[in-house]
């Protein structure tokens, strides 16, 4: 919980009790969620929840660089609490979208440019997952 707050506070978001919940909700849960899966599973334990909020505070983290917004998924917007760079690989076949990480040279070349100023990066990639790649061979 206190990971949570204090990650709020870091980025500027005045951290109330559904927020450190969906913060910590993210920062807990690595899969990439959609506000739908953060509400459902929120909702048990917070019966006040609305999905609206959810939706806001999510739009929220965004804004204030608290998380990552992910557009991989053509039907639903993914959150990533981890905000370091990084890109992201998603199987079509079975949904799951995974962190891929970049070395050192990547990096240096996706945020450094004389002539833009870079806000935000977005590498993705589309394909199978070893799981589902090994079931479609066999």
């Amino acid at each position: 919980m206190e990971t949570a707050k204090k990650h709020l506070t870091i980025h500027h978001v005045r951290p109330s009790m559904q927020r450190i919940a969906i913060m910590k909700y993210l920062m807990e849960h690595c899969t990439h969620p959609t506000v739908d899966t953060i509400y459902n599973d929120l909702l048990p334990v917070m019966p006040t929840l609305s999905r609206t909020t959810v939706y806001n505070t999510l739009e929220l983290f965004s804004a204030k660089h608290a998380v990552q917004a992910l557009t991989i998924d053509k039907r639903n917007v993914r959150y990533d609490a981890c905000t370091t760079p990084h890109a992201h690989f998603m199987c079509h076949k079975c949904g799951h979208v995974f962190d891929v990480e970049l070395d050192a040279i990547s990096i240096e070349l996706l945020y450094n440019t004389d002539e833009f100023l870079v806000e935000k990066v977005e590498l993705n990639s589309v394909g199978l997952c070893p799981d589902c790649r090994e079931e479609e061979e066999n």
